[in-house]
């Protein structure tokens, strides 16, 4: 069967968007080039989100200490020796928020990414009151030569959760992002963790509505992780029973009922977060990596004979439409 993304895969993979992209298979190189947030350095709050630890997710080459060209050289041969299979290269600009620098400044640190002849692409990690017109204006611009995609950590559509992870936006803010992102015609992906305090499964089904209302291009899941020396690490061993915790099994099954009613436009980025063990404070899927998790996803959705989109009509029988800068949610 092909499904209306064009493959026989039951969800619509970020692979094959980039593979019809680029007509070959695309890495991504992750960088960190020093940028920090403002819940961090004291304009909007201190301390930073309270589940974040960026070393937990950034790669062995990844360093701010080292130019963003020899991070790309050297994440393009740590690929090639383990891949070998890319054919393009995106640059990943994804410790911290990306875009929180004046835009003269922006322009100087993605320069030797947007000039490194294997690199087809940039993407940007950032936060949504982190970006600004002129930023979107230069990212419309620049897109006119090389693939731009700008991913948004919005992590919950609860404003009382963001509170408590010390975030320090709201979900409107994130609206007001997305949108204007996306009538640049820019390529635009949201972050979205499930496990947060305070939460359960029921909320997250329900606010697969708000989410169909954002012209997202792509979407990321990941299950929270608690980290080790942050200050949720505290939260969690002080008040275990405000979390919701999946084990593995119960978090397949959970992200299959997201799957089958998520718009199927939406191209999913990842279904799930992976930090080395070393950095866990509690560990409930053992040693078992990300490529383990997505093919036993794909299993389930077989086994269930569903797929991305097959109940998005019933899911509250949503119609997803573009959300105007002033409405309120």
């Amino acid at each position: 069967m092909t499904y209306p993304w064009g493959d026989s895969r039951r969800f619509n993979s970020y692979k094959r968007f980039l593979q019809q992209r680029f007509g070959t298979r695309a890495q991504k190189l992750a960088l960190d080039a020093g940028f920090t947030c403002p819940n961090r350095d004291g304009r909007v709050g201190t301390g930073g989100c309270t589940y974040c630890l960026n070393a937990a997710f950034n790669p062995s080459y990844c360093s701010s200490r080292k130019s963003i060209a020899q991070q790309l050289d050297e994440g393009i041969e740590f690929h090639r020796n383990r891949y070998r299979r890319a054919g393009a290269y995106l640059a990943y600009f994804q410790s911290f928020s990306n875009t929180y620098a004046p835009l003269s400044r922006l322009r100087e640190i993605y320069q030797p990414a947007i000039e490194h002849p294997d690199i087809q692409g940039i993407v940007i990690g950032t936060r949504p009151d982190c970006i600004d017109d002129e930023k979107l204006d230069f990212f419309a611009e620049l897109q006119q030569r090389i693939f731009v995609s700008i991913e948004y950590g919005i992590e919950s559509c609860r404003d009382e959760t963001l509170r408590r992870i010390n975030r320090g936006h709201d979900f409107a803010t994130a609206c007001r992002a997305v949108e204007a992102t996306a009538r640049r015609g820019i390529h635009c992906a949201g972050h979205f963790i499930y496990g947060l305090p305070g939460e359960t499964p029921d909320h997250w089904l329900h606010d697969l509505n708000l989410i169909h209302r954002l012209p997202l291009n792509g979407i990321k899941f990941h299950q929270l992780q608690i980290i080790k020396g942050t200050a949720m690490e505290q939260e969690f061993n002080t008040h275990p029973s405000d979390f919701y915790t999946f084990t593995q099994e119960s978090y397949i099954d959970f992200i299959v009922q997201i799957t089958e009613r998520l718009n199927p436009d939406f191209v999913i980025e990842r279904f799930a977060g992976e930090v080395p063990p070393r950095f866990l404070s509690v560990n409930h899927w053992g040693l078992t990596r990300y490529d383990v998790i997505l093919q036993k996803i794909e299993k389930k959705l077989a086994e269930l004979d569903t797929w991305q989109g097959k109940l998005w009509d019933k899911a509250e029988k949503c119609t997803p439409k573009v959300v105007s800068l002033n409405e309120k949610l």
